[in-house]
């Protein structure tokens, strides 16, 4: 963050030294690190704020595209709708044709049961007469 070397750092606590004195310094270097304790913690609340916030924003915009998706597969299941409905009512309608009508479509149609040409019976086959 600040690139601070260990030279820098000699440098800074050797003027501490002087400037506070032996005495006093353990005393201010607890009081820095509280300080930098401080300092941290509240980085870190902040930086939890900022992803919650992130988190929330990303998770309404999931919500919406969600809706939209939602929205969006409704107008397309009318349509597949209407047609399964177009399907049924043409599949229920030759039940509603009366049975004399149905009679006389059937009259028309050949018998799937009488052929109409015979099949050919084959010749029986010669027996093999042995060799003598």
């Amino acid at each position: 963050m600040f690139d601070i070397g260990w030279s820098e750092m000699l440098v800074v606590g050797a003027v501490a030294l002087v400037v506070i004195g032996p005495k006093d310094l353990p005393a201010a270097l607890r009081q820095a690190g509280k300080w930098m304790g401080t300092v941290r913690r509240m980085a870190s609340d902040f930086q939890g704020q900022v992803n919650q916030a992130m988190r929330e924003a990303e998770l309404d915009e999931l919500r919406r595209e969600v809706t939209d998706l939602k929205s969006g597969f409704n107008t397309v299941s009318d349509p597949v709708r209407s047609a399964g409905q177009e399907v049924k009512s043409l599949v229920e309608a030759p039940a509603a044709l009366s049975a004399p009508e149905s009679a006389k479509v059937e009259k028309s149609r050949p018998s799937p049961v009488s052929d109409p040409k015979p099949k050919p019976k084959r010749a029986p086959r010669k027996k093999a007469e042995p060799k003598s």
